[in-house]
């Protein structure tokens, strides 16, 4: 539970020397050229492999004090660091790599009729704060695509994951002490527990942008506390629409791939909608859902497409797959696991209006061969992405081309969506003049 925690003095005398040390790390970062912040990252790449086996040991502990706290299975899965994963970030960050240098870009300009030229310049935000919770892979994440793009990272990690990204900190700060990079561009405040990440919601002036990672609870409490501007992140009470022209197979394979392929995720289905003339589509999905050991909480139409057999009860654990009454608890819910809500709804307006009334704005999907259908759906769906015949998973930094990626923002601003290095970058308006005056 996040709670709000007093600061005292001490505390925040360290985090300014912490933040002093960013901001001095971000001016000299903004020095530097691409082929001396590849290199930075190539050391980091290198340095994740070669100590692959040192980060299962420290992720192991994590995870053995996870599971004596209780941690639940989504949250647990989020933590685990084995070695596919560790490759997958090596891999990650050595795409970072290969782009571009977001930095330095001339998005517009032109002389103005005295003669001045004017331009307008994509540059670093500065320093960054984020706060996440079991999520190592936010570490080494945040630390490439900071660097690439010029910005300092201040981290606060949380206390679940404590021994995975003190060692993953020690294998970026090395990377950086080996390479031109200052080694105060990426740090943790890990040390200072639950009052730093309050302290750093404080720190505005110091830090420019702070950015949440984590479950509701977490990012409403950053947004509604941070005095330093906020980029909102990752809830996703994300929903699958499947109209009354959907081929039963495509639907199948979408929402089973939707809700199962990786449930513990933001970009996973939480709720099922299904045109109550697509019966035998949405029996498919039923079942198959059923038969991956997914919890079903159903309304009364649903229902009546299931089995003839009794609503289940979470407390007896002899049914191995739950069938339960909706509520609509559960449809603001954003499971993190094996559990969906299913609604059949009567037509495409339907689910316009429950999409509208439920979505967190992150990702919402249709499967239909009906073109209006699709083409009405992606005008009217706000969300940070809209997807037609196609699973939700792949609302992804890396499925999107962007490499690692900082969160997935589901603000109408500047950021929105998967965010990568562009999104990380401000702009700067640059005249060169020569001794014009205004009068």
């Amino acid at each position: 539970m996040v709670e709000t925690v007093e600061t005292d003095e001490t505390l925040i005398d360290d985090l300014a020397e912490v933040t002093d040390r960013a901001r001095d790390a971000s001016r000299r970062l903004a020095r530097l050229d691409r082929e001396q912040k590849d290199r930075t990252l190539g050391a980091v790449a290198g340095g994740l492999r070669e100590s692959a086996a040192a980060l299962i040991e420290a992720n192991e502990k994590d995870l053995e004090r996870g599971r004596t706290a209780g941690l639940s299975r989504a949250l647990l899965d989020r933590l685990t660091l084995d070695e596919s994963r560790i490759e997958a970030l090596a891999r990650a960050v050595e795409e970072v790599i290969s782009f571009d240098d977001p930095t330095g870009r001339v998005l517009q300009g032109r002389t103005l009729p005295n003669g001045i030229r004017l331009s307008q310049v994509a540059v670093p935000l500065g320093v960054l704060g984020v706060i996440y919770e079991a999520r190592p892979n936010v570490t080494v994440d945040i630390a490439a695509l900071a660097l690439k793009s010029g910005n300092a990272v201040v981290l606060r990690g949380g206390s679940a994951a404590k021994t995975t990204n003190e060692t993953l900190l020690a294998i970026i700060r090395q990377a950086l002490r080996t390479t031109s990079a200052p080694v105060d561009a990426v740090q943790s405040i890990d040390r200072f527990g639950r009052e730093g990440a309050t302290a750093l919601m404080e720190t505005r002036g110091s830090v420019d942008v702070l950015i949440p990672r984590g479950g509701r609870e977490l990012i409403q409490h950053v947004v509604q506390n941070s005095r330093v501007p906020v980029i909102e992140t990752g809830e996703g009470n994300v929903h699958v629409y499947v109209d009354a022209s959907a081929d039963p197979d495509m639907a199948t394979d979408i929402v089973l791939n939707a809700k199962t392929h990786r449930p513990s995720v933001c970009n996973a289905a939480e709720t099922l909608l299904i045109h109550q003339e697509a019966e035998d589509a949405g029996r498919e999905c039923l079942r198959a859902l059923q038969h991956a050991g997914v919890a079903l909480h159903v309304d009364d139409r649903a229902r009546a497409w299931l089995p003839d057999e009794k609503l289940g009860n979470p407390a007896e654990e002899s049914s191995p797959v739950r069938v339960e009454a909706l509520t609509d608890d559960d449809l603001g819910r954003e499971y993190l696991d094996l559990e969906i809500a299913v609604c059949v709804v009567d037509d495409l307006d339907g689910a316009l209006t429950h999409i509208r009334r439920w979505s967190t704005a992150h990702t919402e999907a249709i499967v239909t061969e009906s073109l209006s259908a699709s083409e009405r759906f992606l005008a009217e769906v706000d969300a940070a992405a809209v997807i037609v015949n196609a699973s939700t998973r792949f609302t992804d930094g890396g499925e999107f081309g962007l490499g690692a990626e900082v969160g997935i923002s589901t603000q109408k601003m500047h950021a929105r969506g998967p965010m990568g290095m562009g999104e990380l970058t401000t702009t700067k308006w640059v005249l060169r003049g020569e001794g014009q005056v205004r009068a």
